[in-house]
């Protein structure tokens, strides 16, 4: 169960964790059968009341999430507590201290980062060793069919210091999920009639890439969005993709896709569709 302290936004800041709150509330058992994530970064203060530690990863700021976070989701521990994304003003050495404190209190089990570059996942484990620490455990990161350029250096980063890798937006807002094939037939949700989808599909190479690959799948008999989540589960690296499902449908479709085996020549064509850029330096240099 993944969310963020932000989660709802604006003046909802903070809902989504208080309705797994109330979730918990409602039958104490179901804490201990939940591997329970949320982030700190973003700010919680209310608009134009911003001051420093009031968002970022001080200490400072640390701690009052952390506690704030604790009492929204009516538990008494977070099973991983995520960085949701690289503080440039703050050492990892503060980082790191205030989460030792946290996992001797018994209130953090153990720290993920989200949205990290490889050369920062090298560094918060470097200090976290100096420390004595585990470090970070995971990372999440925008990665799909259509977005590969975390394999240049996050995914080798993530598997070199022993990460899971989770990726967020499997299906890239929609892109991935049969997007053209529901324009034609009317029934393209409004998550994919906007946003990252639908930016994606104003560029003529994406749009080409996605008729492509649906056209392979219908030869195949398969659903795009089951096959997306499915070649992410075979990456090197990968632990399993963030899956937000909003209908009893959405949600069995994604049960099947973890039940998918692809064959390698189907693998090997999307490839074809949607080449990575490859591992670093060799993507970039000789």
């Amino acid at each position: 169960m993944d969310i963020a302290n932000v989660y709802g936004w604006g003046e909802n800041k903070g809902r989504t964790e208080e309705i797994i709150g109330s979730w918990f509330a409602g039958d104490p058992g179901r804490r201990d059968k939940v591997v329970l994530a949320t982030k700190v970064y973003g700010s919680m203060a209310a608009d134009g009341e911003v001051w420093p530690n009031h968002d970022r990863l001080s200490a400072v700021n640390i701690r009052r999430a952390v506690e704030a976070s604790l009492k929204r989701l009516n538990t008494d521990h977070i099973d991983l507590y995520q960085f949701h994304h690289i503080d440039r003003r703050t050492p990892f050495e503060e980082i790191w201290q205030a989460i030792d404190v946290l996992v001797q209190q018994g209130k953090v089990l153990y720290a993920g980062s989200s949205n990290f570059p490889g050369y920062k996942i090298a560094q918060a484990n470097e200090a976290a060793a100096r420390r004595g620490m585990v470090g970070l455990v995971s990372e999440q990161c925008l990665y799909n069919l259509v977005e590969r350029r975390a394999e240049m250096e996050v995914i080798p980063a993530a598997q070199d210091y022993g990460l899971g890798v989770i990726p967020w937006s499997p299906l890239h807002g929609g892109l991935l999920g049969g997007v053209l094939r529901k324009e034609r037939e009317g029934g393209a949700s409004p998550r994919a009639q906007a946003g990252r989808s639908a930016d994606a599909l104003k560029n003529t190479d994406v749009r080409e890439r996605i008729q492509a690959y649906e056209t392979l799948l219908e030869k195949h008999g398969l659903e795009p969005g089951e096959v997306a989540l499915a070649w992410l589960l075979t990456r090197p690296g990968v632990t399993g993709p963030i899956v937000g499902p909003r209908t009893a449908d959405q949600m069995a479709s994604a049960v099947r896709a973890s039940e998918l085996d692809l064959a390698e020549e189907l693998l090997t064509e999307l490839d074809g569709i949607f080449p990575g850029p490859g591992p670093s330096p060799e993507a970039f240099a000789w």
